[in-house]
């Protein structure tokens, strides 16, 4: 009873949280395309919707995560000008991270790291493999600038509630330090802890827990990147 009530409640998370996203994210797009014809309209806000809906399927990110997504979200025209920027970006990640998921969703980019390739487990120092991983990403941060970039700890439910967020925090902090000593902007970052709150499987298997060990990147544009792909959208 208790690994079905917990998998209903990470389902019903999930499809709440892609289905706001799927409201704002063509609610905007609609109020973006005034100087569409039909066609066009229809190709935009089929594909956002499309990509939505396909995010139901295969959510491999917490709610946080989309929140964060939605909170950067332009729509529109815009909002389309940005996703083709952040499928060049999401393509070169791939290439560099072999030991990470990247997956793109609305305008934004999130990039997944099992516990065991950043930490040692209840561990919250980095390790040498960790560091590698990490120096592979910064290649495409510097090239890409323009970009803010929130760096999210999760954890599973194995001990207290305030010993996950704590450790949570420690990690993403730590993450984000090393990151901002490896010449990325430490104002494009910011780090937030979630403990055991944002699971994407249930903790009552091991190999739900392990995923639920984890960080997540989750790249969004910047103000100065949204500002130039409105501009771009206008002319």
């Amino acid at each position: 009873m208790v690994v079905e009530t917990t998998k209903k409640k990470v389902l019903i998370e999930r499809i709440v949280g892609s289905f706001l996203l799927m409201v704002v994210s063509t609610t905007m797009l609609l109020a973006g395309c005034k100087t569409m014809n039909k066609s066009q309209k229809g190709a935009v806000i089929g594909g956002a919707g499309g990509g939505v809906v396909g995010g139901v399927v295969g959510r491999a990110f917490g709610n946080t995560a989309m929140g964060a997504i939605i909170g950067a979200t332009v729509g529109g025209v815009g909002g389309a000008v940005i996703g083709r920027q952040m499928d060049k970006q999401a393509e070169e990640i791939a290439k560099e991270m072999g030991d990470a998921d990247v997956i793109r969703e609305g305008e934004a980019i999130v990039i997944k790291f099992k516990e065991q390739v950043l930490f040692g487990y209840d561990r919250s120092d980095l390790n040498a493999n960790a560091k590698t991983s990490l120096d592979k990403l910064r290649t495409t941060l510097l090239k890409y600038p323009e970009t803010n970039i929130t760096i999210i700890g999760h954890t599973d439910s194995k001990g207290t509630k305030q010993y996950n967020q704590i450790l949570s925090e420690t990690r993403a902090n730590t993450v984000a330090n090393y990151t901002g000593q490896n010449g990325i902007d430490k104002n494009r970052l910011t780090a937030i802890g979630k403990g055991e709150s944002d699971p994407i499987a249930t903790n009552t298997t091991e190999e739900g827990s392990a995923s639920n060990r984890r960080v997540e990147f989750v790249i969004t544009a910047n103000d100065k990147m949204k500002a130039e792909a409105k501009k771009e959208a206008s002319k």
